[in-house]
């Protein structure tokens, strides 16, 4: 075999073993997100497993505002039920902004306030919400991540080869942008 043969060989194979190591670090870099996301979904779950309870002793309190507890239940039922990154992020948005609702609801209750079993159940759901800020901010660092290796040159050769797509984001939502209002 002629020795420019060769060379063409070892660059061929050098590019084949370059083209799986990107490969291989672009699906590490994706699975540690989608594992990022799974805690997600984990602090999820006991947030929507709180949600009940809290609305149910808001419910003795409040019985006239049924229209905002409804809306609390509603957006927690959409969100149990849905699939895939985008439709859970967006649930998730919704019943932040549900939730909001229902603590500002409170507010016009002082006896609601005192009452022990919502105070613990309000402490648990912001001990949730804290565990939650913190596995978003760590999915969101790990999508960060991956995104940024599928379209770096020349890893975004090999990503566009294996159809890796970005990862979604966590973001605020324009509600939650907004400032805050106090009136005393």
């Amino acid at each position: 075999m002629p020795t420019w043969a060769i060379v063409v060989l070892v660059i061929i194979v050098l590019i084949i073993l370059w083209a799986i190591g990107v490969q291989n670090s672009l699906v590490k870099k994706k699975m540690l997100a989608e594992n990022a996301f799974a805690d997600i979904d984990v602090q999820l779950v006991k947030r929507y497993d709180l949600i009940p309870n809290i609305v149910n002793t808001v419910k003795g309190y409040a019985k006239h505002e049924k229209e905002t507890l409804e809306g609390v239940i509603n957006a927690r039922n959409k969100a149990v039920n849905a699939q895939g990154v985008n439709d859970k992020i967006d649930a998730d948005n919704q019943v932040t902004q549900a939730i909001s609702r229902l603590f500002a609801l409170t507010e016009s209750y002082p006896e609601l306030k005192s009452n022990m079993n919502f105070l613990n159940l309000q402490s648990d759901l912001k001990s949730v919400e804290a565990e939650l800020a913190g596995a978003r901010k760590y999915y969101n660092a790990a999508a960060r991540n991956y995104n940024y290796a599928i379209r770096v040159i020349p890893a975004c050769i090999v990503a566009k080869l294996f159809h890796h797509k970005d990862m979604e984001m966590f973001k605020a939502e324009e509600e939650q942008r907004k400032n805050v209002k106090v009136e005393f």
